[in-house]
């Protein structure tokens, strides 16, 4: 049997049926004492575009098969994206071998039998008719919106990246479960840059369903700030107040996620750890207006609702009303600690993976746009994004990076200069005790919601040359 007979005419991913037969045949030559499949099945494509026009366009039509074999507490899994018998046999005896020869894990979980699932709609044929044609169409929507915005300056660069993807994925294993997911999502960046290029202006916008974004906005926001930020002037760095726009709360809120991992927590090396034993769960950590959850079934974020081994995602809250709430348990660690497992995390549950993507993440918002932020700002400092984010300290989730792509002076309500960037030393955990107003929220990219904030005492370290 080939890949390409596996597909109905014209469509790229397996359905519920196939992925059910190929696993099956899969677990057919297994032998070990436990055996699970997962199933990626689907197609993603690209277009790229810079200097005002289409420079690259590609795609990708695949499916991936992984065997993840268990003998005693020893486990391995191999990969193969080839479905002839002879491969898959190869691929389950590979993982056996590898198994056998692999030291045995104190903290492997058995497989899990079968799962009931809440089913989530997060496939939307919008995105899945983003054909090449289709792709084209946006970018050139983009650049002539970004073209006529930035006009007033002459003819503004145009640059940007659009993506989209529509994919399957299922999970079986020897004890009779099986789940499957299909699911979609496409994003879409633009950069303008003004012709004496001291001025450069950034948009970007993300969803499950094509039909939510608009190119041509996009391209005049990129534009319009393009424009704005021209010839930037240099301040003082220090502690501003900030207004950062939803995209710049996205660069860095979801950094937070691995700090409500609960068993780095209850051994004392985790953000809440208490240095007096136990740690600060039911604390207030954050401003009271502030609320962060995951959830697959939230319509903002319709994700996958089980992970890699087949365990139900179910909705977590984390902080609620600035109490710290939950934290992310894998499947060792719940059971050491007698509670449910919010992710099976491979066994491991080190100080990483807060378990807050896999249902997506949702920062509640309020009421008043980014404008009204700005409005209620005495004197502060406007952020379009962050860039090139590296971690300093991961017990406090202390962050650096810079300001790119739009960076503006307030005065008494409203933007009076553009300004240079700077480099940054924050924490989004200290950002949220220092919030002065929060945003309506806004979908940032799929499975993430995010508001603007206006937050005090925002450390900028140093100026930045950088556009």
């Amino acid at each position: 049997m080939t890949l390409r007979s596996l597909f109905a005419p014209g469509v790229e991913y397996l359905s519920r049926e196939q992925a059910k037969t190929l696993a099956d045949r899969v677990l057919s030559f297994a032998k070990a004492d436990e055996t699970r499949v997962n199933i990626t099945s689907g197609w993603s494509g690209n277009t790229r575009f810079a200097g005002n026009e289409i420079t690259t366009s590609g795609g990708t039509t695949n499916t991936t098969i992984t065997v993840t074999s268990t003998v005693g507490k020893r486990r391995a899994s191999a990969s193969t994206n080839i479905l002839d018998d002879d491969s898959l046999q190869r691929t389950v005896d590979l993982a056996e071998r590898l198994a056998k020869l692999s030291p045995e894990d104190p903290e492997a979980m058995p497989e899990l039998g079968p799962q009931t699932y809440v089913p989530v709609n997060s496939y939307f044929e919008k995105t899945a008719e983003l054909t090449p044609e289709a792709r084209a169409t946006a970018a050139q929507q983009t650049i002539t919106a970004a073209e006529a915005a930035g006009q007033s300056v002459g003819k503004v660069f145009v640059a940007g990246f659009l993506r989209a993807n529509v994919s399957a994925n299922a999970v079986a294993n020897s004890k009779g479960l099986f789940a499957y997911h299909r699911t979609s999502d496409a994003d879409l960046s633009t950069t303008a840059r003004t012709p004496d290029a001291t001025g450069s202006g950034w948009a970007s916008a993300g969803a499950r369903d094509w039909s939510l974004l608009e190119p041509a906005a996009l391209g005049r926001v990129a534009a319009q700030k393009a424009v704005a930020s021209k010839s930037p002037k240099a301040i003082e760095p220090g502690m501003w107040t900030v207004v950062l726009e939803p995209q710049a709360v996205a660069d860095i809120m979801p950094l937070l996620v691995g700090a409500f991992n609960a068993r780095a927590n209850d051994e004392g090396r985790g953000t809440f750890s208490k240095a007096t034993g136990g740690t600060k769960l039911g604390e207030k950590i954050a401003d009271e207006r502030v609320t962060m959850l995951s959830d697959p079934f939230d319509p903002d974020l319709l994700a996958q609702p089980f992970d890699a081994e087949g365990l139900p995602l179910r909705r977590v809250v984390y902080v609620e009303n600035g109490i710290l709430k939950n934290y992310s348990y894998d499947r060792f660690w719940a059971q050491k600690q007698g509670k449910q497992a919010t992710n099976s995390g491979g066994g491991r549950g080190g100080g990483g993976g807060g378990g807050g993507r896999g249902g997506g993440l949702k920062f509640v918002g309020g009421t008043k746009s980014t404008e009204d932020l700005i409005a209620g700002c005495e004197r502060g400092i406007l952020v379009t994004h962050f860039f090139y984010i590296r971690s300093l300290d991961q017990r406090t989730v202390m962050l650096t990076g810079l300001t790119r792509d739009g960076t503006f002076l307030i005065e008494k309500g409203k933007i009076t200069q553009a300004l240079k960037n700077f480099r940054w030393n924050e924490s989004p955990l200290f950002m949220l005790s220092k919030i002065e107003e929060i945003g309506k929220a806004e979908r940032t990219a799929a499975g993430q919601v995010m508001p603007a904030l206006r937050v005090k005492d925002f450390n900028f370290s140093s100026l930045s040359d950088a556009v």
